[in-house]
């Protein structure tokens, strides 16, 4: 039997408290910004990480961010869009960006959540703002967004993240992985009519590429712009159910409106 999942590091139902620490210079001290949100999280019945994928160069995806624990543990995948925004899908806690000593660490200042959908998995999307401007450099850069005039992406995409590592395990991968891909057209016949205009999938027509559970939030890159954030899917690399990724261009001028118009 295969199971319907999301993507994040959710392996019970439960309700979740997500806590967000705003700190301050003046005082060592703290105020939480609390969040609740039910999840339907069940284990992975296929292989973790990204599957068919590799260790990726060093400082070679300059964009992508770890969402982390308090403690800094890996809860999802980010991306970074803006010097002072990540995208990710519905979960947030520290934002780690990049790795290998040249990360940047940054707490939460705001989050903007679409209209999520928890039945449908519609509206998978949310912004984080950071508390402080990353500083760019030959390590660590923003995304291009696609936008109306942005030509339709064909070809090999490449999608990353820190995913489980084997069969049935807890433990994610140490090290950033990357795997390239395929938009799968006609997806909607895989999944009896539940992909919507918001979402796209890929994978491989053969199966075994696949984005896996700990990878949720993280990027689907094209042509050198962002087209997808991993969200959902069934099983992992299997060739009958690709994985479902919010589409991007769809929200394309929700994010801009929010990055141009937050103080």
């Amino acid at each position: 039997m295969v199971t319907e999942h999301n993507k994040t590091k959710r392996f019970f139902k439960q309700k979740i408290l997500i806590k967000i620490q705003l700190h301050y210079k003046k005082k060592e001290e703290s105020i939480g910004l609390i969040i609740w949100r039910y999840c339907e999280a069940s284990c992975k019945e296929n292989t973790g990480r990204i599957i068919g994928g590799q260790e990726v160069e060093p400082y070679s995806i300059k964009y992508q961010a770890s969402i982390q624990t308090e403690v800094g543990d890996h809860y999802c995948g980010g991306t970074l869009v803006h010097p002072e925004w990540v995208v990710s899908a519905i979960a947030a806690l520290l934002i780690d960006i990049n790795e290998n000593g040249f990360e940047q660490i940054f707490n939460v200042s705001k989050i903007y959540v679409h209209n999520y959908n928890f039945r449908t998995y519609e509206n998978d999307i949310m912004l984080i703002k950071l508390n402080r401007p990353a500083q760019l450099n030959a390590y660590v850069q923003p995304v291009l967004i696609p936008d109306g005039g942005t030509p339709p992406f064909s070809g090999t995409c490449i999608v990353s993240g820190w995913g489980v590592t084997q069969v049935y395990s807890y433990t994610l991968s140490p090290v950033l992985r990357a795997v390239d891909v395929r938009e799968i057209p006609y997806c909607t016949w895989y999944y009896w009519g539940r992909i919507k205009p918001g979402m796209l999938c890929a994978g491989s027509p053969y199966g075994g590429k696949d984005s896996c559970q700990g990878d949720s939030g993280g990027p689907l890159v094209c042509n050198g712009y962002f087209e997808g954030i991993v969200s959902w899917g069934i099983g992992c690399a299997n060739q009958y159910y690709p994985g479902v990724y919010t589409r991007v261009r769809s929200y394309s001028q929700w994010i801009n409106w929010f990055i141009d118009n937050t103080p």
